[in-house]
């Protein structure tokens, strides 16, 4: 375990937690759904931390991370929608058309982003209908349970789903930098204090 593979899943955590939000609150951290969602158009980062743009937008994801490895922490809920995005995305790795759709699908998200703003309910909308045209025809399908008002209006939905791609994007990269589930169980307490060495770092560096 290492600061990258923790970095990625923290992208991943974050993702999550962002979709937790929505769907018991309607609304999330913007500033941190901001970040998960520029990670998807970020295909060619030189570096992990440049897939999120700093350390410091990770700041949900890594601590949403020390909490849920805590075994004390009562909700789970995160680390189980997590391990979903992960037998998903390894689901996805064997599927080259559904890749490819992707990855076209993210092109064509990209000139929005640059046309409306990455911000925009255009661009939002158009990731949802990737998402729903890809991901979502693949098992094991992601569960999001939460308040029914909140999960019938069409905006929030389409954050719900452009989070789940964000989160797909971080368990790639995670798997990329030789991440497993099973490290999750054997590195806990590693994983738990690189965590929380990374998110004092960020809270030391924002308060500058």
């Amino acid at each position: 375990m290492n600061e990258e593979r923790v970095l990625a899943l923290a992208g991943l955590y974050q993702a999550c937690a962002l979709v937790q939000q929505l769907a018991n609150q309607g609304r999330c951290d913007e500033s941190a759904m901001d970040a998960s969602i520029a990670s998807v158009f970020r295909i060619d980062a030189p570096s992990v931390v440049g897939v999120y743009g700093s350390i410091a937008s990770m700041r949900l994801g890594l601590r949403n991370l020390v909490s849920q490895l805590d075994e004390n922490s009562e909700d789970m809920a995160v680390t189980r929608m997590a391990m979903t995005v992960m037998r998903l995305e390894r689901s996805l790795s064997g599927r080259l058309e559904l890749l490819d759709q992707l990855q076209q699908g993210i092109r064509a998200a990209q000139r929005q982003v640059e046309h409306f703003g990455q911000g925009s309910s255009q661009v939002t909308a158009r990731l949802a209908e990737l998402y729903a045209a890809t991901l979502s025809t693949l098992r094991p399908r992601v569960m999001v349970n939460g308040n029914p008002q909140h999960l019938q209006q069409a905006a929030v939905v389409e954050k719900v789903r452009s989070n789940l791609l964000a989160a797909v994007r971080s368990a790639v990269l995670w798997r990329q930098l030789g991440g497993r589930q099973w490290q999750l169980l054997l590195f806990r307490r590693q994983c738990s204090m690189l965590a929380r060495g990374l998110l004092t770092g960020a809270t030391l560096d924002s308060g500058r």
